[in-house]
């Protein structure tokens, strides 16, 4: 609800945002950077079925100028190398909803 509220509000000021230029989102883009890349400690790569999704997670964003795409890639690798580790169980439902989804998203579009 917040967030609907909120882009209500911003559809008045989209006119004000226009004039900000690109270059002055840099320094917020380096902070979200930093904090994603602060997270990375937290990956057990000892565990192959934790570390592989991840670091094809890690790889797709810059290479495909996308975080969503990034994250599509991480869950439909993270779901394809539990189970091929027969690891079926440890997936949650959501994860698999998620995977077929983005899977068809790369076949239909």
């Amino acid at each position: 609800m917040v967030t609907g509220f909120l882009f209500l509000i911003a559809i008045f000021f989209a006119p004000i945002f226009t004039a900000i230029p690109g270059f002055a989102t840099a320094p917020a883009l380096i902070f979200v950077g930093f904090l994603m890349v602060s997270s990375i400690i937290k990956v057990d790569f000892d565990n192959l079925s934790e570390a592989i999704p991840a670091y094809l997670c890690m790889l797709a964003m810059p290479l495909a100028y996308s975080i969503s795409e990034g994250i599509a890639i991480g869950v439909i690798s993270y779901v394809a190398v539990n189970v091929c580790c027969g690891k079926a169980k440890k997936v949650t439902p959501l994860m698999y909803v998620l995977a077929v989804l983005f899977i068809c998203k790369y076949i239909f579009l």
